[in-house]
């Protein structure tokens, strides 16, 4: 018998080829006075948003920061925002659900933030937030949560409530077709990544397992085609369903160790949140494999990790999946940790940072500090 779960998600969610036509529809049916929020290049997706009623906007190139969303927020509440349009990457989108919270919150960031702030409970109502994602990677536009850097602790952390799910998704597979190929590589094992945490999860639930299930398929037939021949249509489309089922997954069912380690990671070193993960995938996920074998072998994980490894190499053994990772990274050309700016001196502080983070609560095995940072050097 299943036990009792909830799921929550977006209040609409609209996919496929053109449906970013649909924007202003949408929009006028929220409200008026646009705040949009875009990527470092908005002219890209001007085709997209140039009838809206814009009247504020701010431009983020960059993972977010708590400035990006102090910044933001105040220019929106002084043009009296109405609806906030995020076009973009993950970076975008979250920022735009930062602000849409924060609007109604009208507190700082950091008052609501996880682990390094106040953690006081946000507000049970947003500013109707619109996602419109130009990358396939986070699934932010069906996440309740967004991820706000803060320099000053050099980690990444999230304002977190359910009433920050974006009112509507418009996912349309057109719109990353111009991604560079390192953005696609990073962003799309970034997807990859929350599927496949997700369905190892002790949180996951029937209807996670089947988002997850699907997401890998379709990276399994995407993925590599995506980065190697990006205006394949078919193959954008495998992503952005894969991005889209990794954030219903883990919107609901939490992930896991390399998150869990990505967050601090990107705060110490800036490096891209994407490429964090997929140079750390492949040593968690035999970091988990061993440590379950070991120590709960009866644990459900390692039958839907065996299942990972059926979905996307035809063969039911997990040194399959992780042969499969790894050999993906070289066809990605996606490097080490090393090159991301994080030396052996500061693993240790990673490892104590990467305990507290909440990610951690979704990895089906409690991975030692030892563990741990064998994985981490493993992935220089």
């Amino acid at each position: 018998m299943s036990a009792p779960f909830t799921f929550a998600t977006a209040g609409s969610i609209r996919f496929g080829a053109g449906v970013a036509g649909q924007l202003g529809e949408v929009v006028a049916g929220l409200g008026s006075r646009v705040m949009l929020v875009t990527g470092g290049s908005p002219e890209r997706t001007a085709a997209v948003h140039g009838g809206l009623d814009v009247v504020a906007q701010h431009r983020v190139g960059h993972e977010p920061t708590m400035d990006d969303a102090r910044t933001a927020t105040a220019a929106a509440r002084e043009a009296q925002v109405g609806v906030v349009v995020a076009v973009g990457g993950g970076s975008a989108v979250d920022l735009a659900k930062a602000v849409g919270i924060l609007l109604v919150s009208g507190r700082d960031p950091l008052d609501h933030a996880e682990v390094i702030g106040k953690g006081e409970p946000l507000p049970a109502t947003s500013v109707p937030v619109v996602a419109v994602p130009t990358t396939a990677g986070t699934g932010a536009e069906v996440t309740a949560n967004a991820i706000l850097a803060s320099h000053q602790h050099q980690v990444k952390v999230s304002l977190r409530s359910p009433a920050m799910l974006p009112r509507v998704a418009l996912v349309d597979p057109e719109l990353t077709l111009d991604c560079p190929p390192q953005v696609t590589a990073s962003s799309g094992m970034d997807a990859l990544t929350q599927c496949l945490e997700p369905l190892v999860s002790p949180m996951a639930t029937p209807l996670t397992e089947g988002f997850c299930r699907t997401g890998l398929e379709a990276a399994s037939r995407g993925l590599r085609d995506a980065f190697l021949h990006g205006a394949n249509l078919e193959a954008r489309t495998d992503m952005a369903l894969c991005s889209l089922m990794g954030g219903l997954a883990l919107a609901n069912a939490k992930l896991g160790a390399v998150h869990g380690l990505a967050g601090p990671l990107g705060g110490m070193t800036g490096a891209p949140h994407g490429a964090i993960c997929a140079a750390l995938l492949p040593g968690i996920t035999a970091a988990n494999v061993a440590a379950l074998e070991a120590r709960d072998p009866q644990n459900p994980a390692l039958g839907r990790y065996r299942e990972a490894a059926r979905i996307i190499t035809g063969v039911d053994e997990t040194e399959a999946l992780i042969g499969w990772l790894n050999e993906t990274l070289r066809v990605l050309e996606i490097g080490g940790l090393a090159e991301m700016g994080l030396t052996t001196g500061r693993i240790d502080e990673l490892c104590d940072k990467a305990a507290r983070s909440s990610s951690m609560k979704g990895n089906p095995v409690v991975l030692t500090p030892e563990e741990l940072a064998f994985v981490v050097r493993g992935s220089l």
